[in-house]
């Protein structure tokens, strides 16, 4: 017998439904009314090829969510750590170089520089 360990406690999810976790099984659901919303609102439209693939594309976005994960963070967070950054938080950011090395010996440099005019 074997048990899984996750190397850092935070990664831990408890499966509940077939195998997912709460929020997998929540998104999974979603996806698949949102085929099914989708399949009943567009079959008089188009045949059936096209309206399952309109299915599968609508449902893709749903199900995906609820498996992402990008630097530790679920969709929910990424999307809010965007609103926050780009919307209510907007900050231009400015790069200007320093030259930690020239900063050091500036006042060395200027000191020389008057000692030389001196003489």
């Amino acid at each position: 017998m074997e048990v899984k360990i996750n190397r850092e406690i935070r990664d831990y999810t408890e499966s509940l439904f077939f195998g997912l976790s709460l929020r997998q099984f929540f998104f999974s659901v979603l996806a698949v009314i949102m085929a099914i919303g989708l399949y009943f609102c567009l079959r008089s439209h188009f045949g059936l090829e096209t309206l399952s693939w309109m299915c599968i594309l609508g449902a893709a976005p749903c199900a995906a969510l609820g498996f992402i994960r990008y630097h530790g963070m679920t969709a929910e967070q990424l999307l809010w750590a965007y609103v926050k950054s780009e919307f209510l938080m907007p900050r231009r950011l400015v790069f200007r170089s320093t030259n930690i090395y020239y900063e050091a010996l500036r006042s060395g440099m200027y000191q020389r520089a008057r000692k030389d005019e001196a003489q």
